[in-house]
């Protein structure tokens, strides 16, 4: 087995792979981890998110495919969620300090819904519709972990485990043992679940939540309100 950590997306990514002759592939799934974390970090001024956040109404911003393709995925699950999730919801993190501020020149725009924020066009087109700021923060991991692990297939790996902080997939023959944190004592395990041929994300507020302004938050909200959840 080859197993190796970087740190990307804001967390601690491991790839555990069967066998001992899938360095190359492992280098290159880091590769492509690399590559959609530069062009989605919200902190990252060249990425295609920043540069969308900065955008001024009317404004047309050129993305790279994968960028397009999350964005794409994002407002389909804004609208099953009926708003709940919705990666528009970034001012209400700036302005709790979960997340710097994009635009320091810009004032902070109200949160909006995303499809009042913007709107996709021809693939690789993002027209800004309006003043806000989106994160995909809640998104593009797992979408990070399945292009890892596509990479990793497609060099013929037969089986192992792309884990991105928690947002994790097992592909192939491997086996990899998961302990699921209890919300109210998270150095404890609530679950022990086995994972094969399937992925698995949780989310909880037990790390971000602290004081603000009178009240807790956290780094989850409900999208529709900006309610913060707090475990």
């Amino acid at each position: 087995m080859i197993r190796r950590a970087q740190p990307w997306l804001g967390t601690l990514v491991d790839i555990s792979v069967e066998g001992t002759s899938s360095q190359d592939a492992v280098t290159a799934a880091f590769a492509e981890i690399a590559r959609l974390h530069r062009l989605m970090s919200f902190h990252d001024g060249a990425s295609d998110i920043a540069r969308i956040n900065r955008a001024l109404p009317g404004d047309v911003v050129r993305v790279d495919a994968a960028t397009w393709h999350v964005l794409r995925l994002a407002g389909e699950i804004a609208d099953l969620s009926g708003g709940a999730f919705d990666i528009a919801c970034a001012p209400w993190l700036v302005d709790r300090r979960m997340l710097p501020s994009p635009a320091p020149a810009q004032a902070r725009p109200s949160a909006r819904t995303s499809a009042a924020v913007f709107a996709l066009e021809d693939e690789g087109d993002v027209r800004k519709r309006g003043a806000g700021w989106i994160d995909v923060g809640g998104i593009a991991k797992g979408y990070v972990v399945d292009a890892a692990v596509a990479v990793l297939e497609a060099a013929g790996v037969p089986g192992g485990c792309v884990n991105a902080g928690g947002d994790l997939r097992a592909f192939g023959t491997m086996q990899v043992p998961v302990a699921v944190r209890a919300p109210g004592a998270p150095g404890q395990a609530a679950r022990h679940i086995m994972l094969c041929g399937a992925a698995l994300a949780t989310s909880g507020s037990y790390f971000s939540a602290r004081e603000h302004r009178g009240g807790m938050v956290s780094a989850l909200l409900d999208a529709r309100d900006g309610h913060p959840l707090v475990s």
